[in-house]
C-alpha cells in the first residue's frame, strides 16, 4: 500500500468496469482512501480513441485538492493557450481571454496509469469484461465508466431510465502533427454544403481536429464512401488552408454522430454510472473528460462522507445532477448551434465569432468584454452601439413610423383582474408602472374580442365601448406620464382554452358555473377528461370571428395604441388551427400546412386592412409544441415566411402551451433558438421571449444576431423599474432610459450598511 494511502475504516472493495480518465481517476481516488480497488478494461493499455484533452481550471482545481501528485504530473504535460481564432470567409479574427488547458489523452492514461499502480489498483487490461451487475454481488461498490456505448447502462435500462438522443450532424476525430496557435474555429462553404473545422494544440508538436457536417452534407459530399484514410485527406484538402498544406491523420477514426445521453438515475443497488456511460455532453464545449474526472472526484468525497453505500451513491448524484444538467443545457445549445451552422455564415465576420463565441450562452457580451474588451467592442461597433457607452440594448429599433428607444419588451402577462372584460385601476398601475420602468415597448395581456372569447372571467375585453373608454385611460397615462415608451396590444381568441377558472384558483380548470360555449379548429378538448369539448368552428363562426378581431382592432387604433400583436400561440383559437395536434379538419381549413395557415391568415389581413398603416403589427407564434406530431422548427419558419409575407413587420416567437401533455426542455433563454433560427432564416425582426432574465443575456442575444427584440415577463413583475436598473447597473445615462422626473433622486442604488 501507498505511503500517502489512508486507512478506511471500512475498507470496500470497489470495482471500477472502464479504463478511460473517469474510471482511472475514480480508482485512483477510491484506492487513495485505503479502499481495495479492481479495474477492468478490455483495449489494451496504449490504446486510446481520439487525441487531445481540454480541462478547465475549475477541474485542475479540485484535481489538485484530491491529489497533489496527480495535479503536479498533469500540470507538468500541458499546453495552454488564451485565444480562439474564428475564420469566417477567409478572414481571420482572434478573441483573447479564454484560457485553455491541454494535453495529450495517451499521456493522461499513461499518468492515471502509473498513479494507479502506485495506490496498489489492481489493472486488468485486454481482459473480458465481466459484467457489473455480477460484480456487485462479491463486490461493495461497482463503477460503471464503460463509455458512451455503456453495457451497464444498457442491461441496467429498467433501472437507470436512459434516453440517448443522436444529433443531426457527421464528425470524425483526427490530428495534425503540429500545433495550432489558438482553439481555431473554421467554416467551409463548398458545393455539397457547410464544413465545420473545430481545432486546438495538445502538444508543443500536435493538434486535435474534428470535422462536422450536417449529415446531408456528409452524403452529399460522398463522405459515406470513404475509409479513415481517404476521409482524412479529404479533409486536409478542404482545410488546407489552416492546415498550411499539411496531412491529417487518424487513430481508430470513424465518422459517427453525436449521442446525447441522459439517466433519470445513475445508480442502481451497489453499481454507479460514471463519466459517458451516466450523461455526454458535445465535444464542442469540450466537457466530456471534464465530467467525467469530476464525477470520480464527486464519487471519492460521497464515499469518504458516507460509509453506507446507498447513501454514498444518493450523496454522490444528488451533488453532480446540477452542475451536469447545467453544462448539458449548454451543449445542447452549442450542438445545436453548429447543426444551424447555415444560417449563421450570412452574417457579418464580427457577428458570426461573436454569435459562435456566445452560442453555449456560458460566454456572454459582459464576460466576453472582461475577457477581451477590444474585440467586443468592434462587434458593438458593427450592430450601432454609437459609443463605448451605450449597451446594445439601448439602440432604437424602427417598426414601420414606430422608433423604439430600447430592445427591451414587457412581455404580454395575463392578470385576469378585469370586470366584465373591462380594465381597471389594477391595470393602470400595472401597465403604467411598467411604462414607468423604462422598456421600449410594453404589451398587454390578450385583449379578447369576444366575451366567448375569454379565458377567464377576469380577462380584458376590446368588443364594447366601455372597454376602450377604460384602454383609453390607459394609453392615455403612459403617453403623458411616461414619453418614449410605446404601448402594445395583443388581441386574441381563448378558442378550445376558455370558460376557465382565474389562473390562482386552478389554471385551466372549468368554471363551476356560468361557462360559456368553446369554439375550436376541431371538436377536441384542451384536458381530455375535464375540459370542455368545443364546437368545430364553421364557416359562419370563421366569418365572425375575423369580423371580431377588425372591430377589435379599430377600437385599439381609436384607444391610441402604438403597436398590434395578433396572438397566434399558446393552443389559443388561431394557435389551434396551426398545429396538426389541435387541428384535423378535412374542409379548406385543415389538413396541409398551407390550409391551417389559411383562417389565421385571413384574420391577420382582416386586422391590418383596418390598423393604420404606419403603425407596425406583430404576430405571436408557437414554434414548437413539445409533443410528438406537432409543429416543426421548419414548419415554424414556413409559418412565419407566410406572416410576413402578408405584412408582419415582426414575429414574436414563443412555444408549446398548445396541448396539455407537452414535455417542454425549460431552461435558460430556452425559446431564443425558434426565434433565432426564424430570424436567420427570413431576415425578419424577431423578438425572443422565454427565460430571458439579465441584462447581459439580452445583450448577448442582441449582438450575436439572435433576436432584435427581448421580452421579459416575469423580471417585470419582480422589479418593475427592471429596464432601468439594468441601465444603472451598465452606468447607462443616456436617452434610451431616462428616469422620469420625480423618480430621478433614486437613479443610483441606495447605499447599503456598514458590514
Amino acid at each position: 500500500m501507498s505511503a500517502d494511502t489512508a486507512h478506511a475504516p471500512h475498507a470496500l472493495r470497489v470495482a471500477v468496469v472502464g479504463g478511460g480518465p473517469g474510471g482511472l481517476y475514480a480508482a485512483a481516488l477510491l484506492a487513495r482512501q485505503g479502499h481495495r480497488v479492481d479495474l477492468w478494461e478490455r483495449n489494451a493499455p496504449d490504446d486510446t480513441f481520439g487525441f487531445g484533452v481540454v480541462l478547465s481550471d475549475e477541474t485542475l482545481g479540485g484535481i489538485e485538492r484530491a491529489d497533489t501528485e496527480v495535479h503536479a504530473a498533469l500540470a507538468a504535460e500541458f499546453v495552454r493557450w488564451d485565444d480562439v481564432d474564428v475564420v469566417h470567409r477567409g478572414r481571420l479574427l482572434t478573441s483573447g481571454g479564454h484560457g485553455f488547458a491541454a494535453l495529450g489523452r495517451r499521456r493522461l492514461l499513461e499518468i492515471l496509469h502509473a498513479r494507479c499502480a502506485r495506490l496498489g489498483v489492481r489493472l486488468r487490461f485486454r481482459a473480458a469484461v465481466p459484467d457489473a451487475f455480477t460484480l456487485a454481488a462479491d463486490h461493495d461498490l461497482v463503477v460503471a465508466a464503460d463509455g458512451v456505448h455503456s453495457a451497464t447502462r444498457q442491461a441496467g435500462a429498467a433501472h437507470f431510465r436512459p434516453t440517448v438522443t443522436p444529433g443531426r450532424c457527421r464528425y470524425i476525430w483526427l490530428a495534425a502533427d503540429f500545433a495550432f496557435d489558438a482553439f481555431r474555429f473554421e467554416t467551409a462553404e463548398t458545393e455539397h454544403g457547410v464544413m465545420q473545422l473545430h481545432a486546438y494544440p495538445y502538444s508543443a508538436d500536435s493538434s486535435t481536429v474534428i470535422v462536422e457536417m450536417r449529415e446531408e452534407v456528409w452524403a452529399a459530399a460522398g463522405f459515406d464512401l470513404c475509409d479513415a484514410d481517404e476521409s482524412a485527406a479529404r479533409c486536409a484538402k478542404v482545410f488546407g488552408e489552416a492546415l498550411r498544406g499539411r496531412p491529417l491523420r487518424g487513430n481508430h477514426s470513424a465518422w459517427t454522430r453525436f449521442h446525447t445521453v441522459v439517466n433519470e438515475h445513475w445508480s442502481h443497488g451497489r453499481v454507479a454510472l460514471l463519466g459517458d456511460a451516466a450523461h455526454t455532453a458535445h465535444f464542442s464545449i469540450g466537457s466530456g473528460t471534464k465530467l467525467a474526472v469530476e464525477d470520480a472526484l464527486a464519487l471519492a468525497d460521497a464515499v469518504a462522507a458516507h460509509p453506507d453505500v446507498p447513501a454514498a451513491l444518493t450523496a454522490y448524484e444528488t451533488a453532480r445532477r446540477p452542475a451536469v444538467a447545467s453544462t448539458q443545457r449548454a451543449a445542447a445549445a452549442s450542438m445545436r448551434w453548429f447543426e444551424e451552422l447555415q444560417g449563421y455564415v450570412g452574417q457579418s465576420a464580427r457577428q458570426f465569432a461573436f454569435n459562435l463565441l456566445t452560442r453555449s450562452r456560458r460566454v456572454t457580451h459582459d464576460n466576453l468584454r472582461l475577457r477581451d474588451e477590444r474585440f467586443t467592442r468592434a462587434v458593438e461597433r458593427d450592430f450601432g452601439c454609437p459609443d463605448e457607452h451605450t449597451p446594445p440594448m439601448f439602440t432604437p429599433l424602427t417598426l414601420r413610423g414606430l422608433t423604439l428607444r430600447n430592445r427591451v419588451v414587457v412581455s404580454p402577462m395575463d392578470m385576469y383582474s378585469a370586470q366584465d372584460g373591462v380594465p381597471g385601476d389594477f391595470h393602470l398601475v400595472h401597465l403604467g408602472g411598467r411604462a414607468l420602468g423604462g422598456p421600449g415597448l410594453v404589451m398587454t395581456e390578450m385583449v379578447c374580442v369576444s366575451a366567448e372569447g375569454r379565458i377567464t372571467p377576469g380577462c380584458t375585453g376590446l368588443y364594447t365601448e366601455e372597454q376602450a373608454a377604460a384602454w383609453r385611460r390607459i394609453t392615455g397615462f403612459v403617453h403623458t406620464a411616461s414619453p418614449g415608451t410605446a404601448l402594445g396590444v395583443q388581441l386574441g381568441h381563448a378558442g378550445r382554452k376558455g370558460s376557465t377558472r382565474l389562473m390562482w384558483e386552478g389554471m385551466d380548470d372549468p368554471l363551476p358555473t356560468g361557462n360559456w360555449p368553446l369554439l375550436a379548429a376541431s371538436a377536441l378538448p384542451y384536458r381530455p377528461g375535464v375540459s370542455a369539448v368545443p364546437r368545430a368552428a364553421t364557416i359562419e363562426d370563421l366569418a365572425a370571428v375575423r369580423s371580431d378581431f377588425a372591430a377589435a382592432a379599430v377600437r385599439a387604433a381609436d384607444c391610441g395604441f402604438d403597436l398590434l400583436e395578433l396572438h397566434c400561440a399558446h393552443g389559443y383559437l388561431l394557435s389551434g388551427f396551426l398545429s396538426p395536434l389541435t387541428n384535423r379538419r378535412t374542409d379548406a381549413y385543415g389538413g396541409s400546412l398551407e390550409n391551417r395557415l389559411r383562417f389565421p391568415l385571413e384574420v391577420f389581413d382582416a386586422v391590418r386592412a383596418v390598423w393604420p398603416e404606419e403603425r407596425p403589427m406583430t404576430v405571436r407564434l408557437s414554434a414548437a409544441d413539445w409533443a410528438p406530431g406537432g409543429t416543426t422548427p421548419e414548419e415554424a419558419v414556413r409559418i412565419a415566411a407566410a406572416f410576413a409575407a402578408r405584412g408582419a413587420d415582426a414575429v414574436d416567437v414563443s412555444t408549446g402551451q398548445v396541448v396539455s401533455d407537452e414535455a417542454p426542455e425549460y431552461g435558460r433563454s430556452y425559446q431564443t433558438p425558434y426565434a433565432d433560427r426564424i430570424r436567420n432564416a427570413l431576415g425578419i425582426p424577431v423578438i425572443a421571449v422565454g427565460a430571458i432574465s439579465s441584462w447581459d443575456d439580452v445583450n448577448s442575444l442582441l449582438l450575436a444576431g439572435r433576436a432584435d427584440l427581448c421580452a421579459l415577463a416575469r423580471p417585470h413583475l419582480y422589479d418593475p423599474h427592471w429596464t432601468l436598473h439594468a441601465a444603472a447597473e451598465q452606468s447607462y445615462e443616456g436617452p434610451a432610459a431616462p428616469w422620469p422626473a420625480p423618480y430621478r433622486a433614486g437613479s443610483r442604488p441606495p447605499p447599503t450598511g456598514r458590514g
